[in-house]
């Protein structure tokens, strides 16, 4: 397998020219043309996150290509990102609807913990995550926690609606 790292690390460098990364990789210019123009194509350029490795840049760079030489079936990233932002689901559903999938096809699905892993590996690779800068102290993010809460008055016996929110300090996390 060919070494997408290290090809995407070696191209970074404005002042190589093909003929020193060909020798530096020692590989032809015909595949490393090829690999940088599906890193163009993806939008994926150097650096690159420490957890990405050549199998999820092969998924990546060559859908195609991965497809035939993997055993298991890859999840539709887009639509696992997609469905996330609707209210009610997470990825213990998507997984399951997943893995549904797989068995009416026949093929053989991942396991949760490695679905959730390519999913947040992709995630980071196509930066499908909104990163916001804070100053330590300066926000506090507030959100409400899912719907309202039914609160039983033990005496009257009547029942009030509540509204649950949770407040986070980005920086150091504190809830």
């Amino acid at each position: 397998m060919l070494d997408y790292r290290n090809i995407l690390r070696v191209a970074s460098d404005p002042h190589k020219s093909m003929r020193t990364m060909e020798l530096e990789l020692r590989s032809s210019h015909h595949t490393i043309r090829k690999v940088l123009d599906a890193a163009q194509k993806a939008g994926i350029s150097w650096p690159l996150s420490e957890d990405a490795t050549n199998e999820m840049l092969m998924e990546l760079l060559f859908p195609g290509e991965y497809q035939k030489t993997s055993l298991y079936v890859l999840p539709d990233y887009p639509y696992i990102h997609a469905e996330l932002a609707k209210k009610g689901v997470n990825m213990t559903l998507l997984w399951e609807e997943y893995c549904a999938k797989c068995n009416t096809a026949g093929t053989v699905p991942y396991m949760y913990t490695q679905y959730c892993e390519k999913y947040r590996q992709w995630a980071r690779m196509t930066k499908a995550t909104m990163r916001i800068q804070h100053k330590p102290g300066d926000t506090m993010e507030v959100d409400w926690a899912g719907a309202t809460l039914d609160i039983h008055n033990p005496v009257t016996g009547e029942v009030s609606k509540a509204y649950l929110f949770v407040a986070v300090l980005p920086c150091s996390c504190f809830t």
